[in-house]
């Protein structure tokens, strides 16, 4: 069995029960089409954890991505802009000094103050490999993972 490997970003709630908030994980995989998971009738491929994950929660199938590659669609998702907006190009590579700019809020920072979310990353960042650009300048309470793309 292989097993699947997807970045995705934990959010829980760190707040009191009465004020409790629901917990949520945005699971956000490079080249992957609607078909090709289990729960979505794939023939083939078996993905269990995912479809345990989809059968015991809610699965939502409209997505419009920012950008068809990695740096400019994770853009979007952690700033919620469109990813010319900030800058960034639609792959960064693995040699240069700047990433996602300072100034930009990520979906991580607001959650944390705004709503008191402990929040984690585990796979694929591509938003700055620099100290400073990394996950846990960024908001994120927990990261496991890889700055860049593994075949760059």
């Amino acid at each position: 069995m292989k097993t699947l490997f997807f970045p995705c970003l934990l959010l829980s709630s760190t707040t009191a029960a009465a004020d409790r908030k629901p917990n949520f994980i945005v699971i956000f995989m490079d080249d992957l089409g609607y078909g090709d998971v289990g729960f979505n009738g794939h023939p083939t491929t078996k993905t269990p954890n995912l479809d345990q994950l989809a059968f015991g929660g809610k699965i939502l199938t409209s997505w419009y991505s920012g950008c068809n590659v990695c740096t400019g669609s994770r853009t979007s998702l952690m700033t919620g802009r469109q990813f010319p907006r900030t800058g960034m190009p639609g792959v960064l590579p693995s040699t240069v000094n700047f990433g996602l700019p300072l100034n930009e809020t990520t979906i991580a920072e607001q959650l944390k103050v705004s709503a008191g979310y402990a929040t984690g990353m585990v796979g694929k960042w591509h938003l700055g490999q620099r100290e400073i650009y990394l996950p846990g300048n960024r908001g994120f309470d927990y990261y496991l993972g890889i700055p860049y793309s593994d075949d760059m």
